[in-house]
């Protein structure tokens, strides 16, 4: 392993935990680690609908502006495990598709090893409802370590 992607989201057990795992991981074999918090398209539409009604932050919310708060969760993710140990971190923050832009990125960037958490399902759950995790499982072209949680 070279260089790791780790999906952070905003809940803290689960990602606390990936985080954990990653940055061992990556320090143990000397590799580059990015961090990546994709911010769901739907949760940014709903956020800038909400400042245009309410005019709160001159009425808009741009790409750029939901990035940056995305990269700050990404950082805030990492922060307190990253400071205990001697690895290259880089952060990112997207909107968009956590799938889709999880591989993107991590090929872009040239990970060849990815680290995401998952929601404990049944199959038929899985079948029903979509699984973002599986679905990177099934198409990045390198080791996922996924991090199992409750919902």
């Amino acid at each position: 392993m070279e260089k790791a992607l780790a999906v952070v989201r905003m809940d803290t057990g689960a990602t606390e935990a990936l985080v954990e795992e990653a940055v061992e991981l990556c320090e143990g074999v000397d590799a580059e680690l990015v961090l990546l918090h994709v911010m769901p398209e739907d949760e940014y539409e709903d956020r800038m609908a909400t400042r245009l009604e309410t005019g709160s932050g001159g009425g808009t919310f741009s790409i750029d502006e939901a990035e940056r708060e995305a990269t700050h969760i990404a950082k805030e993710a990492g922060r307190r495990v990253v400071e205990e140990h001697d690895v290259d971190v880089e952060y990112l923050g997207v909107v968009g598709r956590l799938e889709r832009d999880a591989i993107d990125i991590a090929e872009d960037e040239g990970c060849d090893h990815m680290f995401v958490s998952g929601r404990r399902r049944s199959p038929s759950g899985k079948a029903f409802f979509g699984d973002a995790t599986q679905r990177i499982l099934l198409n990045f072209d390198g080791l996922v370590t996924v991090s199992l949680y409750d919902e």
